[in-house]
């Protein structure tokens, strides 16, 4: 879980409902998120999956999520996601302006 991040800043909300089997998801997760943490502007991520499948990726700002979805890999994956690992998804970017956490740090 993500700790203490100083608003305001950008979340990025992707859920997904993936395909049957692996298909080379698990290994693209895996190298996407090594290359997100060293993106310019990543402030880091959540993600849950249980049937519905949930990441958060949180930016200091939109240019740098415009950054994020042009790099390369990320492009690359994004159209095997659509050919291959999801049977549908949604992508919902919302500006962050409080957050609250509990227990309150100390």
């Amino acid at each position: 879980m993500v700790g203490t991040l100083t608003p305001p800043y950008y979340a990025v909300i992707f859920t997904s409902v993936r395909t049957e089997g692996d298909n080379g998801y698990a290994e693209m997760a895996g190298r996407l998120a090594e290359l997100a943490m060293n993106q310019p502007g990543f402030l880091g991520a959540d993600s849950a999956r249980s049937g519905l499948g949930i990441t958060v990726s949180y930016w200091k700002d939109m240019e740098s999520i415009r950054r994020w979805k042009a790099q390369a890999d990320h492009a690359a994956a994004q159209r095997t996601g659509q050919e291959m690992w999801y049977a549908s998804y949604s992508l919902r970017i919302a500006k962050v302006e409080k957050e609250v956490h509990f227990p309150p740090a100390s």
